[in-house]
């Protein structure tokens, strides 16, 4: 693949890192240990998230806690971290249900969302303890929340065949949404095929260049989180959508530094995954009102036929780019019995 196709991917990347950068400027020094030591671990995108969720850990114990109040959060030493409590760790959880922001509005956190917070705790207490800079991990005696089970939300293969056919067609959009349809049609259609119909996240469809899509191969070319190249193939009905969208693609002359990139905006620069989010969003109310569908619940509606399909669960963890089987398996349990119920006739004891 050429040096290019990693362009996007790269400046997301720089961007993620100078955004880093400011948001633990605030922080103790030591706190860049953590994230140097991570660094190879994790996505920019999951560092990012973890110095969020520092630095309202940081405030928190510098607003509420008796002893280290009196500091000044830069001051705030690893002794100081480890001379909380299990206790300290669950009085910070309830405290992020619901707490004002720097700016006075208020905040409030699910149960998913303190999940979160506390394993970004669990990693930041994690690596001290291992690099034996402090001796006692209070967090790790926090036990981690409890939640129930939420059904995965994802389109039916009915409701599968309506969306593509409103998004070719137009059909159920307003008047405004009408207005930019014919525009975006072909390019809208082959993004929602190829989602639907190789499971590719929406980071990845939007960080597309025009040399990852091989025709010979039926495949295109991505990269995965934490920078892993890879090959996905995909069907014929994607391989339709694509070549349709490849021939209007050759006619627009993209902006400078957007040349490369496959799915081109109204404003010919490379679609960010929030202008993917509202496309999806667009189309998919069309169909359903009572699911929520973003472009992850579409990866979760291939993932769902592909299992369906095949019955292999190893095969759909490796398709979806799951670095661990059980996160495939918790996902599409509740399709097991199915599958089972399918595998009863499968087995003749007896030839007719």
């Amino acid at each position: 693949m050429p040096v290019d196709s990693q362009s996007y991917h790269r400046q997301v990347d720089q961007k993620n890192i100078i955004k880093l950068r400011e948001l633990i400027e605030d922080l103790p020094s030591y706190v860049k240990d953590f994230f140097r030591g991570i660094d190879s671990q994790t996505s920019s995108r999951t560092r990012i998230a973890y110095a969020y969720d520092l630095r309202v850990f940081y405030r928190y114990l510098h607003e509420n806690n008796p002893e280290l109040g009196r500091k000044e959060i830069k001051d705030i030493s690893l002794e100081d971290l480890q001379s909380l409590k299990p206790l300290d760790i669950e009085e910070y959880l309830d405290y992020v249900r619901v707490y004002s922001s720097q700016n006075a509005n208020f905040r409030s956190n699910d149960l998913s969302a303190i999940k979160r917070k506390l394993a970004s705790l669990r990693s930041f207490y994690k690596y001290y303890y291992q690099k034996e800079l402090i001796s006692y991990n209070p967090v790790a005696l926090v036990a981690m929340p409890k939640m129930r089970e939420k059904n995965i939300v994802r389109l039916d293969a009915d409701e599968v065949s309506v969306l593509l056919d409103h998004v070719d067609n137009g059909e159920q959009l307003t008047k405004r949404q009408l207005a930019w349809h014919e525009r975006s049609r072909v390019r809208d259609l082959a993004m929602m095929t190829l989602m639907l119909g190789t499971g590719i996240r929406v980071s990845e469809c939007v960080g597309l260049n025009l040399a990852d899509v091989d025709f010979k191969n039926d495949a295109i070319s991505i990269f995965r989180k934490g920078g892993k190249e890879v090959t996905v193939y995909f069907g014929d009905e994607v391989e339709e959508a694509l070549k349709d969208y490849m021939r209007e693609r050759k006619t627009i002359i993209a902006e400078s530094g957007h040349e490369n990139a496959l799915f081109l905006s109204s404003q010919k620069k490379r679609m960010t995954t929030r202008t993917v989010e509202n496309m999806v969003k667009k189309y998919t109310q069309t169909v359903t009102t009572s699911k929520n569908i973003t472009p992850h619940k579409l990866r979760s509606t291939y993932g769902t036929n592909l299992y369906r399909a095949t019955g292999d669960i190893y095969l759909v963890a490796d398709v979806l780019g799951h670095s661990d089987v059980n996160t495939t398996k918790k996902h599409y349990a509740a399709i097991d019995d199915d599958i089972r119920r399918k595998a009863r006739d499968q087995v003749r004891l007896r030839k007719d």
